[in-house]
């Protein structure tokens, strides 16, 4: 098995290649990074990036003539994000969760948690980490509270659980189990548009209340709404355990 990244400090003069730098700064993802190269966008000091070119740390790269870092100090971090708050780092928009986090380096959400939900959201500094956790073929696991405007019944989590079709796909299968009359837990794997809502609005039930408890092995736990924390040693630990260089 090869060492994780994120097990050892990035030394000063290792080489690595222009679009996982590019990733790792949280500037794009390395397909968006590949495109800027072709397109000559960026560069390495006075010369031109080339595709598969190798950087080190100590190198200075620009795009669109402005210069990308990549901070040594990896931040993640977790947020009960209460409704009301959007999931962009557009500072232009006055409800942006960057403006309320106020954290005082450059973070940006891992995803994405629709204006009116609530519950947990990770952030970072390290576009890798947002990579492997949002990658779709990874299949990792978001819980969930939802509370709904009928009675949940056994038929409603059958053909959730099965798959419905929304936006012109049938969604993965997932578990799904009745908490209350009105409320269910459901374990997704995928992270389409509004994907529980959509669901739910296919079957006949509107959302009234969702709520994110757990990304990975990341528990909301006891957080208060609003309020944030940064990820523990082990939870890092874990949440990174299959992340392979």
């Amino acid at each position: 098995m090869k060492e994780s990244r994120y097990k050892r400090k990035i030394e000063e003069d290792e080489e690595i290649r222009i679009n996982k730098f590019l990733s790792d700064a949280g500037y794009c993802s390395r397909r968006e990074a590949d495109r800027l190269i072709e397109q000559g966008r960026v560069f390495v000091g006075k010369q031109q990036a080339a595709m598969g070119q190798k950087v080190t740390l100590s190198d200075h790269i620009f795009v669109d003539g402005k210069p990308v870092t990549r901070e040594e100090e990896r931040i993640v971090l977790m947020l009960n994000k209460p409704v009301g708050i959007e999931c962009t780092s557009d500072l232009s928009n006055p409800d942006n969760v960057i403006d309320y986090i106020g954290y005082p380096k450059r973070i940006y959400p891992i995803g994405r948690l629709d204006k009116q939900s609530q519950g947990l959201l990770l952030f970072t500094n390290d576009g890798s980490i947002v990579n492997h956790i949002l990658k779709a073929s990874n299949y990792h696991e978001k819980e969930y509270l939802v509370t709904v405007d009928k009675p949940v019944t056994e038929e409603f989590l059958n053909s959730m659980a099965e798959g419905v079709e929304i936006l012109d796909q049938i969604t993965r299968p997932c578990r799904v189990k009745k908490i209350s009359r009105h409320e269910f837990n459901i374990v997704l794997t995928q992270g389409l548009n509004r994907q529980i809502r959509r669901m739910c609005e296919a079957l006949g039930y509107h959302v009234q209340k969702l709520k994110r408890i757990r990304v990975m092995n990341v528990k909301l736990g006891n957080l208060a709404k609003g309020a944030w924390r940064m990820l523990t040693e082990q939870e890092l630990k874990e949440l990174l355990s299959d992340f392979e260089e």
